[in-house]
């Protein structure tokens, strides 16, 4: 009876032994039964130096690193009574209005420039940043255009607003 019972013991055993290996080898390639793809190719690298050299400091500037983040803070912060205030006094004051759209303008472009700078790396890819920094100038400058004239031969900015949202 020890000897029937130990066969199946072995049998159960090797059974089981075989069987999570290849149900896992059936779950894994269940996911990776495409070709792995890269969208892009990667950007040129290179290296400068060696691990074993310093790194460099940047000199220090105020335009840069926390008065610059105080300063967006300010014009975030300040965006919030600028929009609710026209319309909950329904005041038509175009000094007002031009002050909202310069501070959007201010807003959308320093929100603009802060994109730029964290994605487009300055060693890397030196043209595409200078071309993105003048392409987001020259967006700033057409937008500015377009907000001005608005503002000067049409019914502005918070009237537009209030007429497409009775609409």
């Amino acid at each position: 009876m020890a000897s029937i019972a130990r066969s199946a013991l072995l049998k159960q055993a090797a059974s089981a032994s075989v069987r999570p290996a290849f149900h896992n080898s059936l779950r894994t390639t269940a996911f990776h039964t495409t070709a792995r793809k890269a969208l892009l190719a990667p950007p040129p690298q290179h290296i400068e130096g060696s691990v074993n050299d310093a790194a460099p400091v940047p000199p220090p500037s105020p335009s840069h690193g926390s008065y610059h983040w105080t300063f967006d803070r300010i014009v975030a912060g300040a965006l919030i009574p600028m929009t609710v205030v026209p319309f909950a006094a329904g005041s038509l004051n175009p000094t007002l209005d031009a002050i909202l759209c310069a501070t959007l303008l201010i807003h959308s472009h320093t929100g603009f420039k802060a994109i730029i700078v964290d994605y487009i790396p300055q060693k890397r890819m030196p043209k595409i940043r200078m071309g993105f920094n003048w392409l987001t100038n020259l967006a700033t400058a057409v937008v500015g255009l377009a907000l001005y004239e608005f503002e000067t031969s049409d019914v502005g900015l918070v009237e537009a607003i209030k007429r497409v949202w009775a609409a």
